[in-house]
């Protein structure tokens, strides 16, 4: 019998803020046929918003229950959602997560478990909780002509980075106040540092470009090295700040990807992508850009997410990822050009030498810029602008083709 034809057999791990939501959703949608047969909990003694005889702290009451035929995985913790996952996959239970990290950083072994026991593995809410994204790269874009995606993944950092443009705070300020309103943890490092939109982004490679690799391999910074200095030079431009997650598709066929901060100017989609919402941009060869804009955090938009996948489960759906599969070497590549604003203490904190060319500068008592065009891979060379006093933020126009690289840059380099 499929699973389009019985009724949907829940066990959930985890009944934290988005299995809570899940919960209650889940009570208002009776045309779904699912219901929530156990939960596993890590600590029973809190008190929960559904009845007692629920929940358990058993996890092999879930996974070796027969009459479960979905597990939906909804914890913190890395580790023990693979456990859960592989476990359930090679029983044969189809599975729904949200665990962005697990995911991120097991993807290879998890295909390998979905084709060996062609079970199906869905989680579209561990990337943009509410806004559809990968059901649309697995469906709408699953060809060759996605051209790029440009994406703010992350919505704490979304939010600190708004408190900053429009309340004029400090960074500092503003992620106290997200921490405040429970829109960042109390470790924010996560957030703060990219880790999180790097995790998001390598899941999204997949189903954009076909292409699988662990999130270490992909650069990221966050905004944990952001300056007031540079709210202001972004004030003045008619610019916004926002940790960008992105992938591009070059003339070599190879994709450039990474999550940086970066200039947005009025007119770009993700300009008025504001507090915790997300935003993802998708262009095409022949669709042009289209934009897909929803709430990336929070309760019930996540557990909106987790209930997509699961109606989808009643008609045995399952991603293809076609682009993987019909992947005929396309890759992460380092070899090209950014455009990069930089701005640093004293005018030797930045190795100048690396710029392909420096189209702008300027500096005061208090801390210096510079606008030029670097190669990515000599971006990478060294963690230099990793520094504390550092900030790297990508330009509006952040690609450069026609570039040679040079041995040395000190002819134009007479300020120093």
């Amino acid at each position: 019998m499929s699973i389009q034809q019985k009724k949907l057999s829940i066990g959930l791990f985890g009944f934290g803020v988005v299995g809570t939501g899940l919960y209650k959703v889940l009570q208002k949608t009776a045309s779904l046929n699912a219901q929530v047969q156990k939960v596993c909990i890590k600590h029973p003694e809190k008190k929960r918003e559904a009845p007692s005889d629920l929940f358990t702290v058993d996890p092999e009451i879930l996974l070796q229950d027969e009459s479960i035929n979905v597990i939906v995985e909804l914890i913190d913790d890395a580790d023990a959602a693979f456990e859960i996952v592989s476990r359930a996959l090679i029983s044969g239970k189809a599975v729904v997560s949200a665990n962005k990290k697990m995911i991120a950083e097991h993807l290879p072994e998890l295909l390998k478990l979905q084709e060996k026991y062609n079970t199906p593995f869905l989680y579209e809410s561990a990337c943009c909780a509410s806004i559809p994204v990968i059901r649309n790269l697995e469906e709408y874009y699953d060809n060759d002509l996605l051209q790029s995606l440009n994406g703010i993944v992350n919505g704490s950092t979304n939010y600190i980075l708004t408190r900053v443009s429009k309340d004029k705070l400090s960074f500092n300020e503003a992620l106290a106040l997200a921490q405040a309103e429970g829109f960042a943890e109390s470790n924010p490092s996560l957030d703060v540092e990219g880790i999180d939109a790097v995790n998001k982004l390598s899941i999204l490679l997949a189903h954009a470009y076909g292409i699988v690799t662990h999130p270490q391999r992909v650069v990221y910074s966050g905004i944990q090295n952001l300056q007031s200095y540079d709210a202001t030079f972004a004030q003045e431009k008619g610019y916004e700040i926002k940790l960008v997650a992105q992938a591009k598709k070059l003339e070599d066929g190879n994709v450039a990807a990474f999550v940086l901060p970066q200039f947005i100017e009025n007119g770009n989609q993700l300009f008025n992508v504001q507090n915790e919402y997300n935003g993802v941009v998708i262009e095409s060869g022949f669709a042009d850009k289209q934009f897909f804009y929803g709430k990336g955090a929070g309760s019930f938009p996540t557990a909106s997410a987790v209930l997509s996948d699961l109606s989808a489960l009643r008609y045995d759906y399952k991603y293809e990822y076609k682009k993987l599969h019909n992947n005929t070497g396309t890759q992460i590549t380092n070899d090209f050009f950014l455009r990069v604003y930089i701005s640093f203490e004293g005018l030797f904190q930045v190795p100048h030498e690396r710029f392909e060319r420096i189209e702008e500068w300027s500096s005061n008592d208090s801390r210096c810029y510079v606008i030029g065009i670097i190669s990515f891979a000599k971006l990478l060379e060294s963690n230099w602008w990793k520094k504390k006093n550092v900030s790297l933020i990508v330009c509006p126009d952040a690609f450069v083709s026609g570039i040679v690289e040079k041995a040395s840059v000190k002819e134009e380099l007479a300020f120093v």
